[in-house]
């Protein structure tokens, strides 16, 4: 018998790259492939210090609790019958003066002096009265200061007095002019020497470089003051309110507050009563 001949193992045929006539290498099995690079994530901003509120928020606290603890003042307070009110607010007006200076009312005589510019800006001081009578309520300053500007610019003004002791307020509102010069000085020298030092010094309501300079302006003032106790100050304005409304406010401790309100009409003063 003849021997049988092995077969030939089949070698796989390597295909050839048809531009080149090379044989294309295979990829070896479970070759690694190289991961694709990606953009690195942006690192965490770094936490901001922390801010300490807790110094103002106990401020604010404090404050706050401070404000609720206070109270009104006690005590009996004054009848006031609106009924019996004169038709005029003027001599009810000079009677609850002279009542709030008897009662030890601290200064009496100050007020509250609200103004506006010509845009309709709001500005507001404590002013001393100089007098009310029938032409209407007189205060002093300076045209050149801030509240003489407002005035020139809009000519109306509110007052407010309030006297603690007694719990009585009186509002009053109008419009304001200017007295002559002659009256303007009058009333000026009629005031004390350190008022005539005050307005000497003038400048109201201009911007101060430094204490000092308001130190040695004010030792000249007072020099001339007592040399001069007719010195003329031409800045120096007396002013009148004429009231076209006056309120009297009577507080109550039942908190039934009264209002009596008095407005100026073609026909004279007329009165009504107000919600508190």
């Amino acid at each position: 018998m003849t021997p049988e001949t092995p077969e030939t193992p089949e070698i796989p045929e390597i295909p050839e790259n048809p531009d080149t006539n090379e044989p294309i290498e295979p990829n070896e099995p479970n070759e690694p492939t190289e991961p694709a690079e990606t953009s690195a994530a942006p690192e965490a901003p770094e936490p901001a210090e922390p801010t300490d509120t807790t110094e103002p928020n106990r401020q604010q606290a404090e404050f706050r609790a401070l404000l609720r603890s206070l109270r009104v003042v006690e005590g009996e307070l004054p009848p006031f019958d609106p009924a019996a009110a004169p038709a005029d607010p003027l001599p009810l007006f000079q009677r609850w003066l002279r009542e709030a200076a008897e009662a030890g009312a601290p200064e009496p005589q100050t007020m509250t002096l609200a103004t506006a510019d010509a845009t309709g800006a709001p500005s507001v001081r404590i002013v001393m009265l100089h007098d009310a009578d029938e032409r209407g309520w007189h205060f002093g300053s300076h045209r050149t200061s801030r509240k003489g500007r407002d005035l020139a610019a809009r000519p109306e003004a509110a007052l407010g007095f309030y006297w603690a002791a007694l719990g009585r307020q009186v509002r009053v509102q109008g419009t304001v002019t200017a007295a002559a010069p002659e009256e303007s000085a009058a009333d000026l020298h009629q005031r004390s020497t350190g008022a005539l030092a005050a307005a000497l010094v003038g400048r109201q309501s201009d911007v101060l470089g430094s204490c000092r300079e308001l130190e040695e302006a004010s030792a000249a003032a007072w020099e001339r003051a007592r040399r001069e106790p007719n010195a003329q100050v031409d800045s120096w304005t007396l002013y009148v309110l004429a009231p076209t409304e006056v309120e009297f406010f009577q507080r109550d401790a039942d908190r039934r507050h009264v209002r009596l309100n008095y407005r100026l009409t073609d026909n004279g003063w007329t009165t009504e009563l107000l919600w508190p």
